[in-house]
């Protein structure tokens, strides 16, 4: 995983409306997220979170159990000052995910847009992938997104991994059940257009 150091350069050098991955509204995970059926008070992770606005859209749908976690304070920050008062509504948690500590099967649903592609050692995808069986409950919704094979091969100056549907899951392995695959075109605030590959597995039980 890169330094702590580069993702709070990051936010501290340009507002977090101008990072190539912003969005608006997540839309596509919004989307993901209600196909799954969950309850709008069960437990749901938002990984990499930073300053993304899904939190803003699964609080405007009456999700009231919400953690971002981040490795960047001033990403967190950011969206803090965004929400206001209903910042208090979301645990906001500080943490490097293949190193950070999470409660056992605490989360009903892990969502990660644009974290696991960063991950370019097999150890560092390994250990993501044992805070996912740690963290979320059998049974539970796991939606990660990545760069799709002709997405960028870089992002924020730095090496990236790209997937197609199936070389991701092939990642996560037996635990998980792919249960749907979305490709998306993302137009970043200056213009230019990024491949993202979705998918949304099950954990199963064990």
């Amino acid at each position: 995983m890169q330094s702590k150091a580069h993702w709070e350069q990051v936010y501290t050098s340009q507002p977090a409306t101008g990072v190539s991955w912003f969005q608006e509204h997540a839309q596509r995970s919004v989307q993901l997220i209600r196909r799954t059926g969950i309850a709008r008070d069960a437990p749901i992770i938002d990984v990499g979170g930073g300053a993304s606005t899904l939190v803003d859209d699964l609080l405007a749908t009456g999700h009231s159990a919400l953690t971002v976690l981040d490795l960047s304070e001033a990403a967190l920050n950011a969206a803090r000052q965004r929400l206001g008062e209903r910042a208090q509504r979301v645990d906001w948690r500080v943490g490097d995910i293949t190193q950070v500590e999470l409660p056992r099967h605490a989360y009903a649903l892990w969502h990660d847009r644009a974290v696991f592609h960063f991950l370019t050692t097999r150890e560092e995808r390994e250990a993501y992938v044992a805070a996912v069986l740690h963290a979320v409950k059998p049974g539970g919704h796991v939606i990660v997104a990545t760069f799709a094979e002709d997405g960028p091969l870089k992002c924020s100056g730095l090496p990236v991994m790209r997937y197609s549907a199936d070389g991701l899951h092939a990642e996560f392995g037996a635990p998980f059940a792919l249960l749907q695959q979305e490709g998306e075109e993302h137009h970043t605030p200056r213009g230019t257009v990024q491949k993202f590959i979705y998918c949304l597995c099950r954990r199963e039980p064990s």
